[in-house]
């Protein structure tokens, strides 16, 4: 049989959660987003963010900085988790509604340490693959939160036929060089290399894994190996469709520096 090849997908967790409500998913993006992905005849691996499921009680229990003397963490890392499992079962029961073979790994179970060199094999599955940023184990600081955009870099670079990576984001139509609430149509960065300038909305009151800058440096990371990247607006359906299968779209393209 032809392989078709894969696309690893990143569905941010601002565009899948409202993101300052605790526990709140979007139902009608995921599953706008789940009928995108049951059109394509791509292979997929779908990589999803925490959105308000993770990010507003890590942020609390400051997870990310690993164990902290003198703060009671344990409860909120199996909380955590656990949010995590119902936002992912949401995922994973919508793209199965779709008629999709799908198959969730959560990270806590398979992967240890943080960054894009965290330790662990790369579960895949034969259909769609789904995994997610989650809190992990880590040998240094006992626990710490392994990124989705993390997770994208090693799917990306480590399995067989990746032939496009796609960042799909909330409320922005790529990387903008001015901030989101004064950007027009020309402050969009059509083509970014690591070394560009640019205002990217960082809510650092609820984000505790680096916002757009990180999906803009683990993209550089991955076009180095020379896979498409691209970052577009989630919300666009018809333009994500586009970008999955390989059509020229409205967004950003990510290439590594000196390229």
């Amino acid at each position: 049989m032809y392989m078709v090849g894969t696309v690893v997908i990143k569905w941010g967790g601002g565009l899948i959660t409202y993101k300052d409500e605790l526990c709140k998913p979007n139902l009608e993006v995921i599953r706008s987003l789940a009928e995108i992905c049951s059109k394509t005849d791509k292979k997929l691996v779908i990589v999803h963010g925490a959105g308000s499921f993770g990010h507003l009680k890590a942020k609390n229990f400051r997870l990310a900085e690993g164990r902290v003397e003198g703060l009671q963490q344990d409860h909120a890392v199996v909380e955590v988790r656990q949010d995590m499992l119902e936002l992912n079962h949401l995922v994973v029961t919508s793209l199965k509604s779709r008629g999709l073979d799908v198959r969730s790994f959560p990270p806590h179970e398979w992967a240890e340490g943080t960054g894009p060199f965290f330790s662990g094999d790369l579960p895949l599955h034969s259909g769609v693959t789904v995994v997610y940023g989650d809190v992990v184990e880590d040998q240094s600081c006992g626990f710490g939160i392994l990124s989705g955009d993390d997770l994208m870099v090693r799917y990306a670079t480590e399995i067989p036929d990746v032939v496009r990576v796609i960042f799909a984001v909330h409320g922005v139509d790529g990387i903008l060089s001015v901030p989101p609430d004064k950007a027009g149509p020309n402050d969009l960065i059509k083509v970014w290399s690591p070394g560009m300038e640019f205002e990217g909305e960082h809510a650092s009151e609820i984000d505790v894994t680096g916002g757009i800058g990180l999906k803009a440096a683990r993209g550089a990371m991955i076009a180095q190996h020379g896979i498409e990247v691209t970052l577009v607006n989630g919300e666009n359906y018809e333009r994500l469709y586009n970008a999955i299968e390989g059509k020229s779209v409205i967004g950003t393209r990510i290439i590594a520096g000196n390229s």
